[in-house]
C-alpha cells in the first residue's frame, strides 16, 4: 500500500493509561512499519497522523520513528502532516464531508499542499499551521466540549433547586452570539476582575453550598483565576529586579475602574515584599473619579494612588522590570521604547512587536 501511493493517513487509537496518560504504542508501530516501507521507495512520501496525540508526538516519536526506518529525513525526503479528525460518534461519516474546520499541521508547504487536496471540494476553511499546534487544537476542541457539558449540568443543578426552568435560561444563553457563545474571553490572558466577575461567582458559588449542591467547576473559576495571578507574580519576582512599572493597572483598557483588579491585587502583593513600583495608566486620573471608584481608591488603596505618575515616560525611566496590565493601544509599540537592560512582563498579550530591544516574556504564550 505504502509502495503505490503519495499518503499514507494513520488513524490508529490512541487510548489512555492507567495513569491517565496517552498509549501512543500503536501509532509509534504504525509509524516504524511504514518507515521500513518507504526506505527503498524513490518517491516521496507523506505521512498523515490523524490520531489524536499529544504536542510534541511527532517530534519526540512519529519523526524519529520514520527517520529510524527509512534513514531518510522528515522535511525533506519525506513528509509528515497531522490532520486531526473532528468526527463525532453516531455522524462520522456526514462530520466528514460537512466539517467545521480542516486542520493540517505540516513539517514543509509540500506535504501540507497533498494533504490539504484531499479536502479541496468540502466546503469548510483549511487552516495550515505548525505541527504543534494541530495537535494541541483536538485537545482544545474536546476539553472546551466536556467543560460546556459539565457547566451546563452545573448551572441545571442549581436551577433545579432553586425552581427555575434550565432548559429555557440555557435557550436564552446561546442566543447571545457577541459573548457568549463567541471567540470572546477565550484568548490566553491575565485574571479576569472588575466589580461583576469576581463578585457573581461567589455570590452563585456560595448559593450552591447553601444548596448542599456539588459544583466542582463553579468552585474551581476563583482559584483558577488567583493561580494565574501567582504565576505574574512569580514571572516578576523571578526577573530580579526591585524597579518595577505597571503600564495599565485598571482591570481592563478604556476604564478607570481599580475595584477587584487583579493587576491592583499583583501591586499589592509586591509592595508587600519591599519592591519598589511606579504605576501608569492614562483612564486612572484622581481628579476625575467619582463614585464607587473613587471611595474605593481613596480609602481602601490611597497607597497605590501615592504611586501613580502621569506619563508613561516616567516608569520606563524608573523600572528594571516593566509589566503591561491592559490592553491599552498605546502601548503596542513599548519594545521600541524600551532600554537593552529592561525586561517587559507583558500580561495580556499587548506587544504587537515581540522582537526588539529588549528582553520580552508573555504570561502564557
Amino acid at each position: 500500500a505504502v509502495a503505490n501511493s503519495e499518503i499514507s493517513l494513520v488513524c490508529v487509537g490512541t487510548p489512555s493509561q492507567t495513569n491517565g496518560d496517552l498509549d501512543t504504542s500503536f501509532v509509534q508501530r504504525v509509524c516504524e512499519h511504514i518507515g521500513t516501507q518507504i526506505k527503498n521507495k524513490s518517491s516521496r512520501h507523506v505521512v498523515v497522523i490523524r490520531s489524536t496525540i499529544l504536542p510534541g508526538t511527532i517530534k519526540n516519536i512519529v519523526i524519529p520513528a520514520l527517520e529510524a526506518g527509512s534513514g531518510k529525513v522528515a522535511g525533506q525526503d519525506f513528509g509528515v502532516c497531522n490532520n486531526p479528525e473532528f468526527l463525532r460518534e453516531g455522524t462520522a461519516v456526514y462530520d466528514f464531508y460537512n466539517p467545521p474546520k480542516t486542520v493540517i499541521g505540516e513539517t514543509d508547504a509540500i506535504s501540507g499542499d497533498l494533504a490539504a487536496s484531499i479536502y479541496e471540494k468540502l466546503d469548510a476553511p483549511v487552516i495550515r499551521t505548525s505541527i504543534e499546534v494541530a495537535e494541541m487544537i483536538k485537545y482544545v476542541d474536546n476539553v472546551w466540549h466536556a467543560l460546556k457539558v459539565g457547566f451546563g449540568n452545573e448551572m441545571g443543578s442549581i436551577c433545579k433547586f432553586l425552581g427555575v426552568d434550565s432548559h429555557e435560561v440555557m435557550d436564552i444563553f446561546v442566543r447571545d452570539t457577541k459573548l457568549n457563545i463567541s471567540p470572546y474571553y477565550l484568548k490566553p490572558g491575565f485574571a479576569f476582575g472588575g466589580s461583576c466577575l469576581p463578585k457573581d461567582v461567589r455570590a452563585l458559588v456560595y448559593k450552591g453550598k447553601s444548596l448542599d449542591i456539588d459544583l466542582p467547576i463553579l468552585n474551581a473559576i476563583l482559584p483558577s483565576n488567583d493561580s494565574h495571578i501567582k504565576n505574574g507574580l512569580r514571572m516578576v519576582m523571578e526577573a530580579g529586579s526591585k524597579n518595577i512599572g505597571f503600564l495599565g493597572f485598571s482591570f481592563k483598557a478604556g476604564t478607570d475602574d481599580l475595584r477587584e483588579s487583579p493587576v491592583v491585587e499583583m501591586i499589592e502583593r509586591l509592595l508587600g515584599k519591599g519592591y519598589e513600583i511606579k504605576l501608569y495608566d492614562k483612564n486612572v486620573n484622581l481628579a476625575a473619579l467619582i463614585g464607587a471608584n473613587k471611595d474605593f481608591i481613596m480609602n481602601k488603596i490611597p497607597h497605590i494612588a501615592k504611586l501613580m505618575v502621569k506619563t508613561m515616560e516616567e516608569v520606563l525611566e524608573h523600572a528594571q522590570t516593566i509589566v503591561i496590565g491592559n490592553n491599552s493601544f498605546e502601548f503596542k509599540d513599548l519594545m521600541d521604547k524600551v532600554r537593552e537592560d529592561q525586561q517587559v512582563i507583558d500580561l495580556v498579550r499587548a506587544v504587537e512587536d515581540r522582537n526588539t530591544n529588549g528582553f520580552y516574556n508573555g504570561l502564557c504564550w
